[in-house]
């Protein structure tokens, strides 16, 4: 890959400057305006800083020893030196920039950088980083590169002020050291706000003096496996996290989620909930009914004591405290509930809430704290001085901000970037949906829906990463980058500025600083076939495309595709049996995931001829917890049912609530599926096994089958042995309980697959 911004050599130029092609410069985010001139400036061990005050040393500092780890060169900060090989911070109330904002000025005797205030030096220096060579970015002294700086002018400042990242620490602990990491990343891209959503119902992980339990119980959790699981911050890890983010420039917002999402706290201490139930911590992922009780005075001291210890961890002026997802039916049969409903004369459970959420802002307006919300709050009323974060669209916002409340745009369709990238049948397991690097970088904030003098009240957005199918910080990242980046540059680029073609350009260059840092980043996986194994009879085309533009590489000889493997231009065809390797390849050589497609050429299956049948599937039943098939002995299982259908195999207990562990069993479900034509067919489910005429053709090798996946087979018209395996489990937080009990097919020329219905089976 040529860097064009990053090495340069000597051209002939134009005197004087000019506008510079953008594309050229791979600064993220988009600065305002760039002007390229004449030359370059060189670093080297004689540059120095001039500053003009102690904040503007601390600024210097951090940036000569970030130079000093990876070009050796021990820059000094001064108040004075020569007017050549100099770094110079200028404070310049005028410049017509906001208080993020500043100018960078480079030429081959000195780089000026104005500001107004200390955060634009941060971020001018920032960009200066991302005009030097990636290597920068390294760790260790780098040896061979010419760290020089092209000459140009740059005028810059955010669109938003709330340039954020919400990481969710509760279902799965996420160490200090790689915060920290995160947080490194965030200042690169010029993204101000850390939302560190700190307790659910899966874990509470920030030390309470006064309530040890919260740790001691509500950190843990059993796994299903019977192991442990366990984590939490000491308050001096809190106040580590806090003043690195500070040093970046980045306020830390601590969610702790009340109402709802508390069964970490009733395990330790369930005298505060409605019922006093004995619990422990949250195993499954999704929504608990079991909920803070709003009628027992002693919940709001319990709130009272939390909010004394943690409110002065944290110096930034909003708190947030969740709101969402707040189940009312223990409230509704709750005698202290239903008292506090008639004694404050609230209509309802709703208001009930908005009445909760207000005792909360007032004990937290007693540290001069604001408050943030889910947009569910909205339901009962909330408060004049409460704001809000909009997850479950962008309608909440649009009403709290035409109300005048101040808004954080965070709606799961754009920002939740533990979604989907790619491909489901392709991709590592996420949560579910889909949020595309495109999808997330034309996202915009600002509704139509709000009126223009209300616009205002959009503070900026954020991404969110909830971490239920994210239990290592490898799989965090792949969810971050480089859709991260897409978001810094939504937030902080005006909206006229962007432009995705270009800045998939500038991402290119910028994957080598996420090496740097070692990060797991996202490369598209060439799409196409949903399966990885292909069928045909005669011949098959394959088509292949990634989520971006980006080059494919392929083998057809078993070897693994690099950089200088044929390139994918066109669907191939295949005529014999083959092992396609297939990936996408960066400018810079780094591939993705290779997926390895076994093509293989069948003859038609006969169909079978099992006399005379009746509708219907046999079932057979195990009862008992069971990981896997392997732990399961059919030959103990219950024989004799029948289900009219596959539905029939499974009704979940409530979905994405709670289990029956009654309904934990293994069933083999058995019969006949009837093709109505020849063809090459694909059969589609999330089941643990699927077999057709005696071929396994789905064998789900992942924990958690939440997600269909493929396979092809080829099939005669008529009868054909159908057997499916289905365990009723819970494996790693996801209930099987809540999966529906289902096999899609489609034919291979088709696009959509249908549902096999009743009258395709038989026994």
């Amino acid at each position: 890959m040529i860097l064009i911004l990053m090495i340069i050599s000597c051209k002939n130029k134009a005197e004087g400057p000019s506008a510079l092609n953008t594309a050229e410069i791979a600064v993220i985010p988009q600065p305002l305006s760039v002007t390229e001139k004449q030359g370059q400036f060189s670093l080297d061990k004689n540059t120095r800083f001039i500053t003009q005050n102690e904040d503007q040393d601390k600024i210097a500092s951090f940036f000569a020893e970030k130079i000093k780890a990876s070009t050796g060169f021990d820059l000094e900060v001064s108040r004075e030196g020569s007017e050549s090989n100099i770094i110079v911070f200028q404070t310049d109330e005028s410049l017509d920039v906001n208080g993020e904002g500043y100018s960078l000025d480079v030429s081959r005797e000195q780089i000026l950088i104005k500001a107004r205030e200390n955060r634009g030096f941060f971020y001018g220096m920032q960009t200066l980083l991302q005009l030097l060579p990636p290597q920068i970015e390294s760790q260790d002294p780098v040896s061979g590169v010419s760290w020089n700086i092209r000459a140009v002018e740059i005028k810059d400042q955010p669109a938003f002020g709330w340039r954020g990242l919400n990481l969710d620490v509760s279902r799965h602990y996420i160490p200090v050291d790689f915060i920290k990491k995160q947080l490194d990343m965030l200042s690169l891209f010029k993204m101000n706000k850390f939302h560190w959503h700190l307790t659910d119902d899966q874990g509470w992980r920030i030390q309470i003096k006064k309530y040890p339990k919260l740790t001691e119980v509500g950190a843990k959790r059993k796994n299903d496996d019977g192991s442990l699981y366990d984590g939490y911050y000491t308050q001096e890890d809190i106040k580590e996290v806090v003043a690195y983010a500070a040093e970046r420039f980045i306020d830390v917002i601590p969610e702790i989620d009340v109402p709802g999402h508390v069964v970490s706290v009733l395990a330790g201490y369930p005298e505060l909930s409605c019922t006093e139930n004995h619990l422990e911590t949250r195993v499954l992922w999704g929504i608990d009914s079991n909920i803070l009780c709003a009628g027992k005075e002693q919940t709001f001291v319990f709130l009272e004591d939390v909010f004394e210890e943690i409110a002065p961890l944290f110096p930034f002026e909003y708190f947030h405290i969740g709101g969402d997802e707040v189940p009312k039916d223990k409230w509704e049969k709750c005698p202290h509930c239903q008292k506090r409903i008639a004694t404050e004369q609230l209509k309802d459970e709703n208001e009930l809430q908005s009445y909760f959420m207000a005792r909360v802002e007032n004990i937290l307006k007693k540290y001069d704290k604001m408050i943030f919300g889910w947009d569910e709050i909205l339901e009962g009323g909330i408060s004049p001085t409460a704001n809000i974060m909009s997850w479950t669209g962008e309608e909440g916002g649009i009403v709290a901000a035409n109300a005048g409340h101040d808004v954080v745009m965070n709606p799961s369709e754009y920002t939740y970037l533990n979604f989907y990238q790619g491909d489901h049948k392709v991709e590592p397991m996420a949560f579910g949906g889909y949020i595309s690097l495109e999808d997330i970088y034309n996202y915009d904030p600002v509704p139509s829906e709000i009126s223009k003098d209300k616009r205002k009240h959009i503070l900026g957005s954020q991404a969110s990463v909830w971490t239920e199918y994210a239990p290592e910080a490898s799989i965090i990242e792949y969810q971050l980058y480089p859709r991260l980046m897409a978001m810094a540059e939504l937030t902080w680029t005006q909206k006229g500025k962007k432009d995705y073609p270009d800045f998939l350009k500038r991402l290119s260059s910028q994957y080598l600083r996420l090496e740097e840092h070692q990060i797991n980043y996202h490369i598209p996986i060439p799409e196409g076939p949903s399966s990885n194994r292909i069928v045909f009879t005669d011949s098959v085309s394959l088509r292949f495309e990634t989520t971006h533009p980006v080059k494919m590489v392929y083998t057809v000889d078993g070897s693994t595709p690099d950089a200088n493997s044929p390139v994918y231009k066109e669907p191939m065809n295949f005529k014999e049996n083959t092992v396609l390797k297939i990936a996408s390849v960066l400018p810079h050589g780094k591939t993705s995931p290779v997926r390895e497609i076994r093509i293989e050429q069948q003859q038609m299956i006969p169909a079978v001829d099992p006399g005379k049948t009746k509708p219907g599937l046999s079932v057979e039943t195990v009862k008992g917890h069971f990981r896997n098939l392997k732990e399961v002995d059919f030959s103990s299982g219950t024989k004799g049912s029948v289900i009219d259908s596959l539905e029939a195999a499974n009704e979940a207990y409530d979905w994405g609530h709670f289990v029956n562990e009654d309904n934990f069993r293994a069933l083999a479900i058995e019969g006949y599926i009837d093709i109505a034509e020849d063809g090459v067919y694909y059969f589609s489910s999330q089941q643990d096994q699927v077999w057709i005429a005696d071929q396994l053709l789905i064998d789900y090798k992942y924990p958690i089958k939440k997600h269909p996946k493929d396979a092809s087979i080829a099939l005669t018209k008529g009868k054909h042995k159908l057997k499916i395996f289905y365990l009723n489990n819970i494996v790693k937080g996801w209930a099987s309980d809540w999966n529906k009990v289902e096999l899609y097919y489609k034919r291979a020329d088709e696009e959509e697959f249908k549902q096999v219905g009743g009258e395709m089976l038989s026994h």
